[in-house]
């Protein structure tokens, strides 16, 4: 992976783009510190570069379309530029990723990780190469985590699913479900603290199904509450059926696993949840709501869910509304079904509309924004540690409480990647909390 390019000229440089997940983002990191060992200089996206890369997602609607887009507005500043396409819509399409103008190399699910032997000659191709293995054959683990942010980290530790959702084509972009082993996972840990990082991000396709031998992923998480030099540690999601209550109990007495939890839900029908053949109906994910707030009054829940699956009538779309409605939850991430080729779904009876979807997305996303300025509303007032990300051009700095809570404010001293005690007092009109004292920080 690491294989070291011979340039008679000057250094070569790569730009990196990145559609999807958190684990999609981890994984380019890793490639791009890979391509960096073999020599190339890593640009800002947006910037001219020798090589682009282009690390797709499986679940981005229009696919095509965004991809086109983005490879036109790269060649605009650089017609030479070398382009590859990776990722879970290159595993799935490589021939349609291949048709658009301008691409030159297509890699899939494993062929993605060895990027750099296939750079040798950076010279434009009349036609496009692809290489890409059956995703059963796909079955090693590759390490990965993002070191661009130095205050956050995503640390993959599990890739590809065993479940069989009818609606989801990661199974066929990523191959079966494998795990990172436990000890390595720590060493990396151990990797991203000496580089200064606050706080870690597990990240995975189905984290909770994380293997090591005979080690789960309650295993895991009592192991990395014990490295030190990471102040946090964020459960990025996992599915209500894996989030036990052992799992919810250590989290609620832990100092360095945070309050906020990312549970899918996808719908709260059960007529639909049987359709899309997931694990679970809406009463155990209640159960697992209620055990959390009963632990952690505070946390933030965020979900997952779907509209305009096929056969989701009016009813069976408010009941949905309903059960979130009434759940303490603090906000959604809501997804329009579209269609998948290769899904069971795709071929079901009872087809919604667009126009009905895009309706009940709205409806949705109305709902969540009440949620989330609910729960903001439960923390007024309330003392938390921030840690301060990102400075703005504007002269703000952003941050994040324990619980997930948005929060900025102007200051004169160095606060990035600092964590700071103070109270939530005051919101601006846009939902973030606004510090006004910065005197007292």
């Amino acid at each position: 992976m690491n294989q070291q390019l011979n340039f008679t000229d000057q250094q070569k440089t790569a730009a990196y783009h990145t559609l999807g997940c958190k684990l999609n983002f981890a994984e380019t990191s890793v490639i791009g510190r890979s391509l960096q060992q073999s020599g190339f200089k890593t640009v800002e996206f947006g910037m001219p570069a020798d090589v682009f890369v282009l690390n797709t997602c499986s679940v981005t609607e229009n696919a095509d379309k965004e991809c086109r887009m983005i490879i036109r507005n790269v060649l605009k500043e650089k017609p030479d530029t070398f382009i590859a396409v990776i990722g879970c819509y290159a595993q799935l399409k490589p021939e349609e990723i291949a048709k658009i103008e301008g691409v030159d190399l297509v890699l899939g699910a494993a062929e993605k990780f060895n990027l750099g032997n296939f750079l040798s000659d950076l010279t434009k191709k009349e036609l496009t190469e692809i290489h890409s293995c059956e995703v059963d054959s796909v079955e090693g683990f590759v390490d990965a985590f993002s070191l661009t942010d130095k205050t956050r980290t995503f640390l993959k530790i599990q890739d590809g699913c065993d479940y069989s959702c009818t609606y989801c084509t990661i199974p066929m972009a990523r191959g079966i479900s494998r795990s990172d082993q436990v000890q390595n996972v720590i060493e990396n840990a151990h990797r991203i603290a000496a580089a200064g990082v606050k706080e870690i991000v597990l990240t995975g396709v189905n984290i909770g199904d994380f293997k090591s031998g005979n080690l789960g992923f309650f295993d895991l998480i009592q192991q990395l509450d014990k490295v030190d030099g990471i102040d946090r540690f964020r459960i990025s999601s996992i599915e209500p059926n894996l989030l036990s209550d052992q799992i919810i109990e250590w989290v609620a007495q832990s100092k360095k696993f945070v309050p906020h939890f990312h549970i899918p839900l996808q719908s709260g029908s059960d007529t639909i949840l049987k359709k899309m053949k997931r694990r679970y109906l809406s009463e155990l994910y209640k159960n697992r709501v209620e055990k959390i707030k009963s632990l952690m009054p505070n946390c933030c829940i965020g979900v997952d869910v779907i509209v305009g699956f096929p056969g989701e009538t009016e009813e069976l779309f408010n009941e949905t509304y309903n059960f979130l409605h009434n759940l303490d939850i603090s906000y959604l991430h809501v997804f329009t079904y579209s269609e998948r080729d290769n899904t069971e779904a795709a071929e079901m009876d009872g087809v919604i509309d667009v126009h009905t979807r895009k309706n009940r997305n709205k409806k949705l996303r109305l709902l969540s924004a009440k949620k989330l300025n609910n729960f903001y509303e439960e923390n007024w007032n309330t003392q938390q540690e921030v840690l301060f990300e990102k400075e703005s051009k504007d002269g703000w700095i952003y941050g994040f409480t324990r619980n997930y809570i948005k929060v900025k404010t102007h200051s004169d001293q160095p606060l990035k990647n600092n964590i700071v005690a103070l109270t939530l007092s005051e919101k601006t009109p846009e939902g973030i909390y606004l510090h006004t004292h910065p005197d007292q920080l």
